[in-house]
């Protein structure tokens, strides 16, 4: 029976520059479609990693995730508060225009706007200096060491296409207001989309005027969405695709013992959580009126001590999780080690819930996708019936992740009372984390977007602002390590676990397994 891959045989799994000498066509399929063309819409993992593709940033990490020059050659960081930018020449949009300072501003401001998903990637800027056509400056409010760790995601787009087409502001998928570039594209990046049929196939090509030296050897990709698990490892099994992700943990034998096909399993840095309505006076879908019960610390430990996060590990995700006791994974956070779970204890949480005055439980909805992570619906389901067992009767709606994202987000009402979310800091770094999911929502500072709970602690949020400054290493990691302590005692969210990579391929295909879950297509070459 052939096994599947280790994370350091992944690692290792060379694509050797020009080692098959015919270009093929590579197919392969994903649960879902990408959300949206426009690559400042949508803060999402698989989205981001498609569109990286076709759009470049002006850094770009390699299969390692190791940093490397992207649509900028070098960089320095002049003064504390002033970082400079050495544009690569000689760079082409698809189109045929030239990539210049011009297209760095302008995507600046695009990426500003409080439509921007990604606005994340940009603030604390305060200006951006064109010093000439190649060379830009940016201006910070307060030094910032890590300025540059996201925007291997904020991906530049073309001043000129964009004022031409009239998508100068980003499409906002909350509200459903699209712009031109939520359907067409204009990159520099290393393929370009021939046909888009939304929700059926994608095709690409390689665009023949890219600056870099490809290392892949195809001549075409053709993406397929394929929403239900069976079918999809099905198409992978009879040949259909060549390559297909996620694998469902319950399918890694099936398609490791089938001939021609293998599946490549790794770690990846996800951390999957559950938050919690804790701003709103009274809870939605619940019998409790007049009050939120999970505003009360003891409700939340309740449905902490609730969850059987190793019954989780072994028959929902058959191994393949690591429970977690934080926001981020230990691999990207060396004080990880100091922080435990609450232990399972239904004895525990019966009490709790009884001290918080809900001796009988109480009724309220949980909210959950079921085509966004490993396994997600089957690990909601398995979370409702553990808080059953404790008294919180909980309805389970799960959705497709496009209206479930569009659900939950506060511009598109906030219809939720509990659910689960997944969270990869883009920056690989603790302060991501902290500022996108426990800072308190601010959207003039653009702080705490995704804090789709509320919680807010003011001693959280002046950390956070600290640890974006700090240089010393020790200082900053113990900075972290109070912000996460208190974030944890306060059980702003319930951590539950990173989930591990399943990409399932045909033995004819070589590519590079991201620990991002991020798929770049110059890697893979098929025999």
């Amino acid at each position: 029976m052939r096994k599947a891959f280790t994370a350091l045989a992944v690692a290792a799994a060379v694509v050797a520059s020009g080692g098959f000498a015919e270009a093929k066509t590579f197919k392969w399929g994903f649960q879902t479609d990408t959300t949206t063309l426009d690559p400042h819409a949508h803060n999402v993992t698989f989205s981001l990693g498609f569109l990286g593709n076709i759009y470049e940033g002006l850094v770009r990490r390699d299969a390692d995730l190791k940093f490397e020059p992207g649509l900028a050659t070098k960089w320095e960081n002049l003064e504390p508060t002033r970082w400079r930018f050495h544009l690569r020449k000689g760079v082409k949009f698809h189109n045929g225009n030239d990539f210049n300072a011009d297209d760095v501003l302008f995507s600046f401001e695009r990426t500003n706007n409080e439509d921007a998903n990604l606005r994340g990637r940009v603030v604390g800027i305060t200006e951006v200096i064109k010093v000439d056509d190649h060379t830009v400056d940016f201006i910070t409010a307060k030094p910032n060491p890590i300025i540059y760790y996201e925007w291997d995601t904020w991906f530049i787009m073309d001043k000129e296409w964009s004022e031409a087409n009239g998508a100068t502001t980003p499409t906002n998928t909350s509200t459903g207001v699209e712009s031109y570039a939520a359907h067409h594209e204009n990159g520099t990046g290393a393929f370009t989309i021939t046909e888009r049929q939304t929700d059926v196939k994608t095709v690409m090509v390689p665009f023949k005027d890219w600056w870099d030296k490809p290392q892949h050897n195809l001549t075409e990709v053709i993406m397929t969405p394929i929403g239900q698990d069976a079918t999809r490892v099905a198409a992978l099994l009879s040949g259909e695709v060549d390559m297909v992700y996620p694998v469902p943990v319950q399918d890694i034998k099936r398609v490791n013992s089938n001939d021609g096909t293998s599946v490549l399993v790794g770690p990846e840095l996800r951390t999957i959580f559950l938050f919690f309505d804790m701003f709103r006076d009274e809870l939605l879908y619940s019998n409790v009126k007049g009050k939120n019960p999970f505003k009360d610390l003891k409700v939340r430990q309740a449905v902490y001590h609730a969850i059987d996060i190793e019954a989780i590990k072994k028959k929902i995700m058959r191994g393949l999780s690591d429970p977690s006791a934080i926001m981020i994974s230990p691999k990207l956070f060396d004080k990880s080690e100091g922080f435990q779970r609450l232990p399972y204890d239904r004895n525990k949480a019966k009490a709790l819930l009884a001290e918080a005055g809900y001796p009988d439980g109480f009724e309220t909805r949980m909210d959950c996708p079921n085509d966004r992570y490993v396994n997600d619906e089957q690990i909601c389901q398995a979370i409702v019936s553990m808080l059953a067992k404790v008294g919180i009767k909980s309805s389970l709606v799960a959705q497709p992740k496009a209206k479930y994202f569009a659900a939950i987000n506060p511009k598109g009402g906030s219809d939720y009372a509990f659910g689960l979310l997944g969270w990869t800091p883009g920056s690989f770094d603790s302060w991501n984390v902290l500022f996108n999911l426990l800072n308190t929502p601010t959207p003039e500072e653009g702080r705490g977007p995704y804090n789709y709970s509320g919680y807010s602690n003011a001693r959280v949020d002046e950390l956070t602002d600290m640890i974006g400054v700090e240089t010393d290493k020790a200082k900053r990691d113990a900075m972290i390590e109070e912000a996460f302590k208190i974030s944890t005692s306060e059980v702003a969210t319930v951590p539950l676990h990173q989930q591990a990579l399943a990409w399932g391929k045909n033995d004819k295909v070589e590519l590079r397994q991201r620990a991002d879950n991020q798929f770049r297509f110059y890697y893979v070459n098929v025999k």
